[in-house]
């Protein structure tokens, strides 16, 4: 079992590594990159053998978890060998992503809930934008291509308010904000910097990516209903959790700037129009990708 404070250093060598790296030059340099999927767990044993099959052998798969008492730790286990289990060191989601993210080693890391309503087959497409550019894929529910069978309609109503917050103070055009599928480069994780516990921290994440001026694109996603058990997330709860983090990130200085080092500030929601949006000169990799017309089921 992996340590929470175990960090792999293993990235610091690669040339993948350094935030403020070239992205072209990060594609070049690992032109077939290894991908990572951290998923939290609490006691997910029900679901996790209807998620843990779906994933590639190639892929390095970290399952975090929780402090789990249903044996979720030895399911994954006997379901995949040769995945690593995380142990955290605090409770929550945001505690679980950042422990996972710590450990991982991928070029990619995507992040994929237990439960079974994300669907590992739709990593492809998130690894595709990526190689193509992105530095940070960002699913939405709410893209052509996209849907939900699980939001009620508080928790649609408050998404869509807390996204219009964010859009408003950030200058992004998030479609769905406190959406949990998404991948990134490894190169993205000191911009991220996710030090929250809670589920306010997929919009912690989609803050501080745009904030750094990483090149954020949308891509459409499915949710299906949560297979056994019940979520620990709590609409009222959690919501103020994230409109207290909107407010946090707001009022904190964070320096500008994307992975290579310039300073350029990328919109999200390209996938929406298949035009990826900038304040300047598109990059080259970005300019022509229909992303929409490339992944509508």
């Amino acid at each position: 079992m992996i340590q929470p404070a175990q960090a792999n250093d293993a990235r610091a060598t690669q040339p993948w590594a350094t935030p403020r790296r070239d992205h072209v030059a990060v594609v070049e340099a690992a032109p077939s990159p290894t991908v990572s999927v951290v998923i939290p767990a609490l006691n997910e044993a029900e679901n996790l053998p209807h998620v843990l099959p779906k994933l590639p052998q190639e892929y390095e798969v970290l399952v975090v978890d929780g402090h789990s008492t249903d044996g979720t730790a030895a399911v994954a286990t006997e379901l995949r060998p040769d995945s690593r289990i995380v142990s955290q060191d605090r409770r929550g989601k945001g505690n679980a992503l950042g422990c996972g993210f710590a450990a991982a080693t991928g070029d990619i890391i995507v992040m994929l809930d237990a439960d079974g309503s994300a669907r590992p087959e739709e990593i492809d497409r998130f690894v595709d934008i990526l190689c193509r550019g992105a530095d940070f894929a960002k699913g939405s529910r709410r893209l052509a291509g996209g849907g939900s069978a699980d939001l009620t309609w508080i928790r649609r109503a408050g998404n869509r308010l807390l996204s219009g917050l964010v859009n408003l103070l950030f200058g992004t055009r998030y479609t769905d904000l406190c959406y949990g599928y998404n991948a990134f480069w490894a190169y993205c994780l000191p911009h991220l910097d996710v030090d929250c516990d809670g589920f306010e921290v997929e919009t912690l994440m989609n803050i501080r990516a745009a904030k750094a001026g990483l090149v954020v694109v949308e891509v459409p996603s499915y949710e299906d209903l949560r297979l056994f058990g019940s979520s620990n997330l709590r609409a009222i709860r959690d919501g103020m959790r994230v409109l207290r983090t909107i407010v946090a990130e707001r009022v904190r200085r964070r320096p500008r700037g994307n992975a290579n080092g310039a300073s350029r500030e990328w919109e999200a929601s390209g996938a929406a129009t298949g035009t990826v949006n900038s304040t300047s000169k598109p990059d080259p990799l970005l300019e022509h990708a229909a992303f929409s017309d490339s992944y509508a089921d």
